[in-house]
């Protein structure tokens, strides 16, 4: 995909889809990125996946979505415990130490979820999944913005964002589809049984992302010149922009996390969508995100970054709106491909306004600040909002998280619109051949 979002040195050049190679010459993109790039590969695809069928694994274990609300919320609560913490730890010991650790824990952890099915067990080890993949979050915004440049970083997330794209569509398919091979090879397995060999196989190959990640040199960040008023900000003060962004993002991944976990839940048990119908949805609508995400630099070259973002929450809380009034089963597959098409457009913008707006010294920090706010929400928007579709039922519950969305896109435009037309963008931090560079880890 050509750019998600307009830098100044990504506006000219050789589009993506005319000559990729000629595209990949012009970014620049270092050896330290393409290493970085094959560990969140295998990171993505592994856990894209994952996300997808461990809710309906449960389902087959007879979990309503009160159970899977409560377990989503335990995995919520681990992200919020160990955000803050690893963000210190970020700092003190370097970004490379982290990620190792949330390879082999995260892994680890997520297939004992797997093999060990009961409730308890599952509050458990979803609250430490949810502690060790938060490291992850932690580390990877810091770490591209660490490994690119003002002018290539925007492409950078967008290449990213694009292969993830590709993975879970591909991932989408075999969760759709891998029964029926199995049966036209010979081997009959329970529909239980196929899923549980999916999510074990989805843990090997993220794990597959460490042997990238131990060949990874960080370069150290380099310090970058601050206006006089940031300079005497006390150390342990947020940057200003955190103070209006943070809950702008916490309060819009609120909207996500109150129906995402629960998106194929919906529609295998309330639009009674088979499974090999529900695999084909999820990778249709990556390809739906893909084709979409093509709009993105239109939108945001014309609009601006903050009102880009903005346009696409308010397009995601009318579909979401839609979604609720209508009962057909066919448009509702429909409505629900616009959501996810629209729900990602905003996030490459997100990241990319907040990895803009702090320092390099800041990112980490900022990372896991953004991190604990989004997940300090999510926790309790998970567990309410599987408890409430339990009671009231799908339409209703979906109305209010619409009227949420809208309330939320609003409230983005007050907080954030002022605060990024007054801050610069931060000045770029000078990366590329690793030769003569400091590195960490």
């Amino acid at each position: 995909m050509e750019l998600l979002l307009p830098q100044a040195g990504d506006r000219k050049g050789t589009p993506f889809w005319k000559s990729p190679a000629a595209w990949l010459r012009e970014k620049k993109l270092g050896r330290g990125f393409w290493i970085f790039f094959t560990a969140a590969f295998f990171f993505d695809f592994g856990f894209s996946v994952y996300v997808f069928l461990f809710n309906l694994y449960l389902l087959d274990f007879h979990f309503n979505e009160r159970s899977m609300g409560l377990i989503g919320g335990a995995a919520t609560l681990g992200s919020v415990v160990g955000t803050l913490p690893a963000g210190v730890l970020a700092r003190k010991i370097g970004i490379r130490p982290l990620m190792i650790a949330c390879f082999i824990a995260s892994t680890v952890l997520c297939a004992l979820r797997v093999i060990i099915v009961w409730e308890n067990a599952q509050l458990l080890l979803a609250f430490l999944s949810g502690l060790a993949m938060c490291l992850w979050g932690v580390c990877f915004l810091p770490a591209l913005a660490r490994l690119t440049t003002e002018e290539n970083r925007a492409s950078a997330f967008s290449l990213i964002f694009s292969v993830s794209i590709g993975t879970a569509t591909l991932g989408g398919i075999v969760c759709g589809y891998l029964q029926q091979w199995l049966k036209m090879i010979g081997l009959v397995l329970q529909p239980v049984e196929v899923k549980r060999i999916i999510l074990l196989a989805s843990c090997g190959i993220a794990a597959m992302g460490l042997a990238a990640v131990l060949r990874l040199e960080m370069p150290v960040p380099r310090q970058e010149k601050q206006p006089a008023q940031a300079r005497q900000r006390k150390r342990w003060m947020p940057h200003p922009f955190l103070l209006r962004y943070l809950p702008a993002m916490a309060l819009w991944t609120a909207v996500l996390a109150a129906f995402t976990p629960f998106a194929n839940v919906y529609l295998s048990k309330d639009l009674h969508v088979p499974m090999s119908r529900i695999g084909l949805i999820f990778s249709l609508a990556q390809v739906v995100q893909f084709f979409v995400g093509l709009l993105t630099p239109v939108l945001f070259r014309r609009l601006g970054m903050v009102p880009g973002i903005v346009v696409t929450q308010i397009a995601t809380a009318t579909t979401l709106g839609c979604l609720a009034a209508t009962r057909n089963t066919q448009l509702a597959v429909g409505l629900y491909l616009s959501f996810s098409a629209l729900q990602w457009m905003s996030a490459p913008g997100l990241y990319n306004l907040l990895m803009s707006k702090v320092p390099d010294e800041e990112r980490s920090t900022a990372a896991s600040g953004a991190l604990f706010c989004n997940a300090v929400i999510a926790s309790g928007a998970t567990a309410e909002a599987g408890i409430l579709f339990v009671r009231f039922g799908y339409p209703h519950v979906l109305m209010g998280i619409a009227a949420l969305a809208f309330v939320v896109s609003m409230l983005f435009w007050l907080l954030v619109g002022p605060m990024d037309r007054r801050l610069p963008t931060q000045p770029q931090t000078a990366v590329g051949s690793l030769e003569g560079i400091e590195v960490e880890g």
